[in-house]
């Protein structure tokens, strides 16, 4: 599948955190690394969240291809002002904020009116094909799902932010990111026949 992001649709009943063993007191104390002057510390802050922040941004941008962009942006920005990131206390939340703030200078600067790709938002592991038929109802019905909602359930459920948090990477208050949420699970389990 070339760059597309394949994200289980088991993470919309339980996000795993980063898939992988790093905790972000270690991130943070990576990136506190970084700050100090340690570049050698960004290829294990690349190998733990490249993944989740090229979701992020793909999720975001619908593009493949400005998605690699992104996550690339944001090393290049690291790497470049290192002093910025010395205060850092939540690694994980401030490289997924980088993340989105690339992801949104990219749709920026293209046309208004830029169609997301084709590519799903959600695919089952290949491996069982019984959960294929609920991933792909699930890409289907986030397509309905208005931007800001669909932005707002992906941060919750798959970056696990809170709803501050939320707020505080789309930029707008606490109230407002859970509203977004709440409306945009709503309408997910209205179109895929959820009656809760």
């Amino acid at each position: 599948m070339g760059n597309v992001a394949v994200i289980d649709v088991r993470m919309l009943a339980a996000a795993d955190g980063l898939g992988t063993n790093v905790r972000d007191e270690e991130l943070t104390g990576l990136l506190a690394r970084v700050a100090g002057g340690d570049l050698g510390a960004l290829g294990p802050i690349y190998d733990a969240c490249a993944a989740e922040l090229f979701a992020i941004a793909h999720w975001r941008t619908g593009s493949a291809a400005d998605a690699a962009d992104c996550v690339q942006d944001v090393f290049v920005r690291l790497a470049s002002s290192p002093s910025v990131i010395a205060g850092v206390r939540h690694a994980r939340r401030y490289l997924i904020t980088m993340a989105h703030r690339a992801a949104i200078d990219r749709l920026r600067a293209r046309r208004p009116g830029v169609p997301l790709a084709d590519e799903p938002f959600l695919e089952a592991p290949l491996f069982d094909p019984a959960r294929a038929l609920d991933a792909s109802r699930a890409a289907e019905g986030l397509r309905e799902v208005p931007a800001a909602q669909r932005e707002a359930i992906y941060l919750h459920h798959f970056a696990e932010l809170p709803f501050r948090e939320i707020g505080r990477v789309t930029g707008v208050p606490t109230f407002t990111a859970a509203s977004r949420y709440r409306l945009g699970m709503a309408k997910l389990r209205k179109l895929m026949g959820g009656a809760r």
